[in-house]
């Protein structure tokens, strides 16, 4: 997941739009192999699509959580990448033969058409401004091969009291209905409208996008979606 601080600097694990990163770095450095990511694979919607699974990369692995998931599946060969060297650190040691790299940039480390997947998985949620998401994804379609898939697991927007309260009253700050910040964090997130998402997401074709719950690190619950794309 990442995290946008109300700094100027962004406090992330898997950040990809850095002005200076050593603050980054050292926040999870520190909570590598601590903090718990609740956002899962959902394998059964991601093979709907993939009939011959091939090399993929998972954006923002953190701890590598998911690589013995993928491996199972039968993707190959596994890569990651993350913006903490400690938490690839700590994946290097889950799994060994994956090719994991310290992200530092706007630029993901990798060449064009390198995977046939991608799976990004609660990242677009601590990303809250649109430009940056929309250089996000255009990162993620060069870097897949003509037709590859993008499979990302998100959160949308609520409408429980607690929610709509949050959302209006960070509203004329941040200019977006669905960001709010995490006061005991200092982070700042969003979720958004599942109409914007379709929007963002138009480098692809939207192969399938299926509306879930999540539950958050925090211990609540949300609206939620996974979408299957492919690239176009």
């Amino acid at each position: 997941m990442l995290i946008y601080t109300s700094k100027p600097q962004i406090y992330n694990s898997f950040q990809y739009f850095i002005m200076d990163n050593s603050e980054i770095k050292a926040y999870w450095d520190k909570v590598a192999g601590i903090k718990q990511f609740t956002l899962g694979l959902r394998s059964d919607l991601l093979m709907q699509h993939i009939n011959n699974p091939g090399s993929v990369l998972d954006l923002g692995c953190g701890n590598g959580r998911m690589l013995h998931e993928l491996d199972k599946l039968g993707f190959s060969p596994l890569s990651g990448c993350d913006v903490s060297p400690k938490m690839i650190e700590l994946a290097q040691k889950v799994f060994p033969k994956a090719d994991l790299k310290v992200n530092t940039g706007s630029i993901l480390p990798f060449d064009d058409n390198s995977f046939d997947t991608v799976v990004v998985l609660a990242v677009l949620t601590a990303i809250p401004d649109s430009s940056e998401q929309k250089q996000l994804i255009n990162e993620i379609h060069r870097v897949l091969e003509p037709g590859g898939i993008v499979y990302i697991g998100d959160f949308l927007l609520n409408d429980d009291e607690r929610n709509i309260a949050r959302y209006q009253k960070y509203l004329k700050a941040h200019g977006t209905y669905g960001i709010f910040e995490l006061p005991e964090e200092g982070a700042i997130l969003r979720h958004h409208d599942p109409e914007y998402i379709k929007e963002l997401l138009k480098p692809f074709e939207t192969l399938d996008m299926t509306r879930v719950t999540h539950r958050t690190m925090n211990g609540h619950t949300s609206n939620g979606f996974y979408l299957t794309g492919k690239a176009v």
